[in-house]
């Protein structure tokens, strides 16, 4: 697969808004980014890459720093190995130790996952993936029926089964990362998971717990949906935004009957949790 790549210049750089930025070119179909000493690398597909929507939101932003970019096609390399150059193994508290393949297996954890990095989103170092993922080990999953939207490389679909779900349920509307999570479903013997190629018109039953780790745009254009496929007391996990949006996603919530339970954050991403206390009519 052949990309596009987009260096942003930040200055002076500041790296609250090298994640901003991530954040909103992420929701355009960036899929991969590193930083540099002065701003940001970012990925996407040649065939999802326009220039016209980039520029547009660049321009939109109102910081504090001057942001510019450049971009240059990059001709298909082998993903796999530039991902190993950089993939280290990561620990979500003292819960789950998350690994690639080529990284020796470390004991002392409750639940270990191994992920191939390709170039799909989910490898826990996100913050928001480490903080959904750590928020599976404080709710009883024994048995529960549970949806992971937008599951990337099917991280937290391995963890929910690896803590006692039984019927999961990973989409995802990238076929890279759909066809990453089956092979890495497999690769920790699961056999509990369905995964999807699809968006929320996928959704076809009702769950116990549903995990939406996208972006504010999504989680508010499809949190409909998800209620009605959410059980009565039912959980409603979203991430995916930063601190600055947790009072946008909490009043929508409340708008939509949910009852807002809390909010977590680490380092200026955000995690809200949500119950649906009233039944469908």
């Amino acid at each position: 697969m052949d990309y596009t790549e987009v260096k942003i210049s930040i200055n002076p750089y500041s790296e609250q808004y090298a994640e901003i930025i991530t954040a909103l070119l992420a929701e355009i179909g960036f899929d991969s980014f590193a930083e540099f000493d002065k701003g940001l690398l970012a990925y996407i597909p040649n065939q999802k890459y326009n220039k016209e929507v980039l520029s547009q939101t660049i321009s939109e932003l109102t910081l504090d720093s001057d942001i510019s970019y450049t971009s240059s096609a990059i001709k298909s390399m082998n993903w796999n190995e530039e991902w190993e150059k950089n993939f280290s193994p990561i620990s979500i508290g003292e819960h789950c130790y998350i690994r690639a393949p080529f990284h020796e297996p470390k004991s002392g954890f409750k639940v270990e996952i191994v992920i191939e990095p390709k170039m799909a989103f989910g490898t826990g170092h996100h913050e928001t993936t480490w903080l959904v993922t750590n928020e599976l080990f404080n709710i009883n999953l024994k048995g529960k029926k549970l949806l992971d939207m937008g599951c990337g490389t099917g991280i937290l679909a391995i963890a929910a089964e690896k803590l006692g779900a039984k019927h999961i349920t990973a989409i995802d509307n990238d076929t890279w990362a759909y066809k990453n999570a089956k092979e890495n479903i497999a690769a920790n013997s699961c056999n509990n998971v369905n995964v999807i190629l699809g968006d929320a018109s996928s959704i076809n039953s009702t769950y116990d717990i549903i995990l939406a780790n996208i972006n504010l745009n999504i989680l508010l254009a499809d949190m409909g949906g998800y209620i009605k496929s959410l059980e009565h007391n039912g959980l409603l996990i979203m991430s995916g935004i930063l601190v600055s949006d947790i009072e946008t996603l909490k009043t929508a919530a409340e708008r939509h009957g949910l009852t807002f339970i809390e909010s977590k954050t680490r380092n200026k991403w955000a995690l809200v949790i949500t119950q649906k206390t009233v039944k469908n009519k």
